[in-house]
């Protein structure tokens, strides 16, 4: 790979396509895209309204006091949402300019092959949630038809086969199904939670208060480790942003487009924050389902919550767990669009997730989200470095889809950046992603301008010229020394 610059130098080789790529792959089209403004923001409020981000707001209480007060808690969402709608705006650009999606976005720095590598680091994870995910769901329906059946049906397995075959169904058929599922289900959710949250002011403000409102709270190192867990649930998510921006419709700029990013979530994760603190405050009970029940003295308490589980389910899969993983999949195997949707759906049975669910499982599952994590804060650094700062946002979208081209092979500076990263982000858990990606940037920046003198992938970036200027000396070295 890194001695084919003269090559590209001096020739004008026409390059291979790769002719078995999967249709979904290719980039986008104006007319093929299928969401507008309000569905994309209706998206990521069902996207971020969920059970696990209502914990995330539960486990502020530690010990019957929050560690974070409200308004501690607050500027740690901003700061961390502002954080988040920056890198989801910066990160989206190449999708939505060229409609690219995420797989072959990472080409551009890590390589055709090395995307394999990185692609995982993202389609793996997303496969273990979404069977995570989708067994909590499927716990939570099997409650439902206990009670609708009078106790005669319970079988957590067949509602999880269920759930699985609706979801699947659904993705089928792209983000024009989602758009439509996403939107109905946040309006639904949103309903229930502020029923919910007006239960909560109406019967425990005063011990909320105590508890949350008026406690000392911390702005040291739980502050900060708070913005960190806040920006690490959307970091796998905003690191393949490319693959929602390239369905979003034409026409609106950056600025707005960050905007579409800040509002949802923001009201997202402002609700589920507050209603999860809330919960935990009046009751003690960090489990928001079981701070349900306690709060919520309704005999049809049970079909509320288990309702409200399944339906997040369901809007956080489409979302986060099913469409990313699918284009890996097609990318790895060249099925088609609907088949990957399918085998996804297959592989998560894979995660065994009904071992995950378990409470012996909790060490192994935080492991395991410790391990992907490291790797996403260097890999979006990556991404962004290349394209802002390497590339000038000057990006030729066939020659992503060369596989004997510029980005044929792998790019070691970018792989090898990316292992640095991650190494680094262990150093200090807390600040896992923002330690990974900064490292991992230098490492980038410096091995790129100084190592791999010969490497294609410096070609079209600010380091082009003295790559040529090198590899023209080296040769002309050579022919001098063979005269005789």
């Amino acid at each position: 790979m890194s001695t084919n610059v003269e090559k590209f130098v001096e020739t004008t080789e026409k390059p291979q396509r790769d002719a078995d790529i999967d249709e979904s792959l290719y980039p986008k089209m104006a007319k093929d895209r299928a969401v507008g403004p309000l569905n994309y923001i209706f998206m990521w409020i069902g996207d971020g309204v969920n059970l696990g981000n209502m914990t995330l707001g539960a486990s502020l209480v530690v010990a019957g006091m929050a560690t974070l007060n409200i308004f501690q808690t607050f500027a740690a969402a901003i700061i961390a949402i502002g954080i988040i709608s920056t890198v989801f705006a910066l990160n989206d650009r190449l999708g939505y300019k060229t409609g690219v999606p995420y797989v072959i976005q990472l080409r551009m720095s890590f390589g055709v092959k090395g995307s394999i590598i990185s692609s995982l680091c993202r389609g793996i994870p997303a496969i273990v949630w979404y069977g995570f995910q989708s067994w909590v769901g499927a716990t939570a329906l099997n409650e439902i038809a206990k009670i609708v059946s009078g106790g005669s049906f319970d079988h957590i397995a067949i509602c999880f086969i269920v759930l699985q075959l609706v979801q699947i169904g659904l993705s089928m058929y792209g983000f024009h199904a989602i758009k439509w599922v996403e939107s109905l289900t946040s309006i639904i959710i949103m309903l229930a939670l502020l029923y919910v949250f007006v239960v909560l002011l109406s019967s425990h403000s005063h011990v909320i208060a105590e508890k949350w409102v008026h406690a000392k709270g911390s702005w040291g190192l739980p502050f900060f480790s708070f913005i960190m867990m806040f920006m690490g649930n959307y970091a796998a998510i905003f690191l393949s942003a490319a693959d929602y921006s390239r369905e979003l419709k034409t026409g609106i700029s950056d600025a707005k487009r960050g905007l579409l990013y800040f509002l949802p979530i923001f009201i997202a994760y402002g609700m589920t924050l507050t209603i999860g603190a809330m919960l935990a405050s009046a009751t003690g009970i960090s489990n928001p389902v079981k701070a349900f029940a306690e709060v919520v003295n309704n005999p049809y308490i049970t079909v509320f919550v288990s309702a409200f589980i399944v339906i997040g389910v369901v809007a956080v899969n489409l979302v986060a767990n099913i469409v990313p993983p699918t284009y890996v999949i097609t990318l790895l195997t060249k099925l088609k669009f609907k088949p990957a949707v399918v085998l996804t759906g297959l592989l998560s049975l894979g995660a065994f997730p009904w071992v995950l669910v378990q409470d012996s499982s909790a060490k192994g599952l935080d492991m395991f989200i410790l391990i992907y994590s490291a790797f996403l804060g260097p890999i979006v650094s990556i991404l962004l470095i290349e394209y802002y700062i390497l590339r000038k946002q000057k990006v030729n979208v066939s020659e992503l889809y060369d596989i004997d081209g510029l980005f044929a092979g792998y790019n070691p500076a970018a792989v090898i950046a990316m292992f640095i990263g991650a190494g680094a982000a262990f150093i200090k858990v807390e600040l896992a992603w923002i330690i990974g990606a900064v490292v991992a940037g230098i490492a980038y920046i410096c091995l790129t301008k100084f190592a791999f003198k010969n490497s294609t992938f410096k070609m079209g970036t600010i380091f082009e010229q003295e790559t040529i200027k090198q590899t023209r000396l080296t040769k002309n070295e050579i022919n001098w020394s063979g005269r005789p």
